[in-house]
């Protein structure tokens, strides 16, 4: 069931590497702030949410489905505002 928050966590390491790569900036170390910052909002939205929601989906497999994604979600949501953030930083060390 936690397919897609690991294959998310790979797509944000590599996606934060290129990103690092094409804008001139150290790539191992945007991928390692990717990665963290991925994991930390799922543990984050996992242990909250899910955690929270969980008990009222028991019942329903396909709810249970559907809750269990919903860090994942959130994390690649992080994973978006991290990078952009990381963007705008190197843009404006170069001016």
């Amino acid at each position: 069931m936690l397919f897609l928050a690991k294959f998310a966590g790979i797509a944000v390491l590599v996606w934060f590497y290129l990103t690092a790569k094409d804008k001139g900036e150290q790539p191992f170390k945007w991928a390692i702030i990717g990665l963290i910052g991925y994991w930390i909002a799922w543990w984050a939205v996992r242990l909250t949410v899910v955690a929270a929601l969980s008990g009222l989906v028991a019942k329903s497999p396909m709810m249970t489905f559907i809750v269990i994604q919903i860090p994942a979600l959130c994390a690649i949501a992080a994973a978006f505002l991290i990078r952009k953030k990381l963007i705008a930083d190197a843009d404006a060390a170069k001016k």
